[in-house]
């Protein structure tokens, strides 16, 4: 996609951070400041970095002077750190959010930003789809957008207990942060003007998700595409010292195989295991395929191949294994995006009854009800209801909600989605 990795500074001093106002009121209340090296007080109070948007833009202005040099593209994997007054949750709510991969972008035209959201957008949408986790695209209300953007667009998914977690966000930033870091560049047309940015950004949230979405009883259901191992091969040995051998060389052999093949595979050759805890181990991580091997298989040219998502055996032919493990990764990735999707869309409703609404939510339902627009109106139901507003979806025809009154009473226009979030 053409963005360039870059690594900033852990630290941002402090008139660094607060110079893009609104961007600093969203965050002060979060911020972690070193204020002494050792036991000397620091002349200038450093912030751990919260997120990257002022650091960058500082380092922008002194980089980029013309529409030559643009679009830009940078993306970096660092920790950020977030005082979070909530209790904290392990990968869903920390105060060191550590494989934060969040990417900016710099353009010339309010247009080529939009367009870089809608990149972004569908570089998120392929992530997810590949990991097989369901969500919903909404506009976050204008309350609840990222400090210092024009808007953010935002990815949610439904927890198996029914909570809404965000687990990615795209904001386009306007002019901003440029305008209050002096980033000028010499347009096309001769002008100077400020540049256009986006951000965008996702996190150890979607391991997370991956792991409770499709995890069940027994552990981890990893999507083929993804698992760093794809197919662990069992192999059980019995009988004479010879047969014991030429199962060893039978799964080494395979394992071969189905590397040269592009097959991620792993040989489990422990000798004080049983192979039934290999079994329980190899499930609990959520290994797509496993191949139990014995002396029988050896003998009569198979292997039983066992489908941790589903947990069937079948057995296949030795000389039809690849193409048949390469069909079945397809399937299994099939079956758990689509259980997965299932679950979600099972779970939004639409009403324009505020009793109604309330019980959905009681039931752990993402509610989308008709909507004026206003903030007031927005606050009072999310205070009445006990939940959240996720925004204005953005994947769906929103049309409908136009032939309906708002619950706030007057006319509506468009649509508030509404669930219990963490």
């Amino acid at each position: 996609t053409g963005h360039e990795e870059i690594l900033l500074p852990l630290l941002i001093p402090e008139h660094i951070l607060g110079k893009e106002t609104e961007h600093i009121r969203g965050f002060e209340d979060q911020v972690y400041w070193v204020t002494h090296g050792g036991l000397e007080p620091l002349d200038v109070k450093l912030a751990l970095r919260p997120t990257s948007e002022t650091s960058l833009t500082y380092m922008e202005s002194l980089w980029i002077k013309s529409y030559k040099q643009l679009p830009k593209k940078y993306y970096q994997v660092v920790s950020i750190f977030r005082y979070e007054t909530k209790a904290t949750r392990a990968l869903l709510r920390v105060r060191e959010v550590s494989m934060f991969k969040e990417a900016h972008t710099v353009h010339e035209s309010f247009e080529d930003s939009e367009r870089q959201v809608k990149e972004a957008l569908g570089i998120y949408r392929r992530f997810f789809d590949a990991l097989g986790i369901p969500y919903l695209i909404s506009r976050r209300p204008e309350w609840d957008k990222f400090a210092g953007a024009i808007y953010t667009i935002a990815f949610d998914t439904l927890m198996p207990d029914g909570k809404a977690l965000q687990i990615g966000t795209v904001h386009n930033l306007g002019q901003n942060f440029t305008k209050v870091f002096e980033v000028r560049i010499q347009k096309r047309d001769q002008t100077i003007d400020y540049a256009w940015q986006t951000s965008y950004g996702i996190s150890e949230r979607v391991i997370a998700t991956l792991v409770s979405i499709h995890g069940d009883s027994k552990g981890l259901r990893l999507p083929f595409k993804v698992a760093p191992i794809q197919v662990v091969i069992v192999p059980i040995p019995a009988g004479s010292d010879e047969q014991k051998k030429a199962v060893t060389e039978r799964a080494l052999q395979l394992a071969k195989v189905l590397k040269d093949a592009g097959l991620r595979t792993y040989v489990d050759l422990r000798d004080d295991v049983t192979p039934g805890e290999k079994f329980n181990f190899w499930e609990m991580k959520g290994v797509p395929v496993r191949l139990d091997l014995g002396p029988r298989e050896v003998i009569q040219g198979f292997v039983t191949v066992f489908r941790r998502d589903l947990m069937e055996r079948s057995k296949v032919a030795v000389g039809e294994l690849v193409d048949y493990l390469k069909d079945l990764g397809l399937k299994i990735d099939e079956e758990l995006s689509r259980k997965a999707w299932e679950a979600l869309k099972s779970r939004v409703v639409r009403t324009d009854d505020i009793s109604e609404a309330g019980e959905f939510l009681r039931k752990s339902y993402v509610v989308e009800i008709p909507w004026d627009g206003r903030e007031d109106c927005a606050v009072k139901l999310s205070e009445d209801l006990e939940a959240d507003a996720l925004g204005i979806p953005m994947d769906e025809d929103t049309s409908w909600a136009r032939e309906k009154s708002c619950v706030c009473g007057g006319k509506a226009y468009t649509v508030l989605r509404l669930a219990k979030k963490y």
